[in-house]
């Protein structure tokens, strides 16, 4: 079986796309996955890493830019097709995914103008233009909330969930071995780039938290730009953590953290829920129909996390979630529980279930 899997840009489209892969591989180990992406994207710098085959096209957003930029990403439409068109010829997949990102865009189109079969995979609750134009030529499209079929075709659209590695489904099970811990452990991060609103709030609530005396070690992924200037705040406070520009090895961040504050993009809360982790949440408020406070409320309507609007930052309420949260051990367990309760871990399994009835169906056509 061969494969292409079209996308990324952030880890919020890639690592959907790599548990897919994951999910082919383990059923078939003599399958070829190959990924289409940018040069640009966080595909280039973890691909490879994860031991696939990377190929790229050059292609940006349209929406939102300058003049310049905007006849930029004009110009390199028809050449992003005519390049995923060339992968496509070369490698003769038996589908092509697309997970989102730029890429995904000209690689799908031009698989389903050479009769492929495509499918595209939906993580937020309302799609972005990219996927509304896909789910038009796509044969088969899987979104993770139900709500999100309506933008698209009734007969082709499967509520799966968002796929999420296998490992962790198995990060429940460290947590036993925190327990017996003299420290609590916080993971920090802001999606694949950082988020400079929460590297500030951390920064700012360090005094507070030196003062509870409470023994904490931190892992705090920045963003490449103000890992230094986090780092140094941490020394300041004697605070025992590790600040890094990414987390490579995201799996073993979660299996260790005690508690975690990030962003609440779909992928970072399967991830979360999947691993039966207690999260402190903070919507990254310019998100695209503000899906992330959306995503972020249902999961503490839920009583899976505690949400903390950026607006609410400055006011000191992040110290006062995670002094919640630290202070009471039972509360804590709590949240952590009823995340697992909200987790899916099948969705690539079924995702690759459907993804193969398509195979299928395609080589039946071509024997027929």
């Amino acid at each position: 079986m061969r494969v292409i899997i079209a996308g990324g840009g952030t880890g919020g489209h890639l690592f959907p796309g790599i548990a897919i892969a994951e999910e082919f591989l383990k059923r078939d180990d003599k399958a070829r996955v190959v990924f289409i992406g940018t040069k640009k994207g966080i595909e280039s710098k973890l691909v490879s890493k994860l031991g696939y085959e990377l190929k790229t096209v050059e292609v940006e957003g349209l929406k939102g830019r300058g003049m310049a930029a905007l006849v930029k990403g004009v110009y390199q439409v028809p050449k992003s097709l005519w390049q995923s068109r060339r992968i496509i010829k070369e490698f003769n997949p038996d589908i092509v995914i697309g997970v989102g990102g730029y890429a995904s865009g000209p690689a799908v189109l031009a698989a389903h103008f050479m009769d492929k079969p495509t499918a595209i995979a939906e993580q937020n609750a309302v799609p972005g233009i990219t996927n509304k134009i896909l789910g038009k030529c796509a044969r088969k499209i899987f979104v993770t909330y139900e709500q999100t079929k309506k933008y698209f075709p009734e007969d082709k659209v499967v509520v799966s969930g968002n796929p999420v590695r296998a490992a962790f489904a198995a990060v429940k099970d460290a947590q036993k071995d925190n327990k017996k811990r003299n420290y609590l452990h916080l993971l920090v991060f802001g999606g694949s780039q950082g988020a400079t609103a929460i590297n500030k709030a951390m920064i700012d609530m360090l005094p507070k938290l030196v003062k509870t005396k409470r023994k904490i070690h931190v892992v705090h992924q920045t963003g490449a730009r103000q890992v230094e200037k986090v780092k140094r705040a941490y020394q300041k406070y004697s605070i025992k953590a590790k600040v890094l520009p990414f987390i490579v090895d995201m799996v073993n961040a979660y299996s260790e953290a005690d508690l975690i504050i990030c962003r609440a993009g779909a992928t970072s809360l399967a991830e979360i829920t999947a691993a039966g982790k207690p999260a402190i949440l903070i919507p990254y408020p310019w998100a695209t129909n503000d899906h992330q406070t959306k995503n972020a409320q249902a999961m503490e309507d839920k009583g899976a996390a505690i949400m903390v609007r950026e607006s609410e930052l400055a006011g000191g309420k992040l110290f006062e979630a995670v002094e919640g949260m630290f202070s009471d051990e039972k509360k804590l367990n709590n949240v952590a529980k009823k995340s697992a309760k909200l987790g899916n871990i099948k969705a690539a399994v079924e995702i690759v279930n459907e993804c193969s009835k398509l195979i299928n169906e395609n080589m039946k056509e071509d024997n027929g």
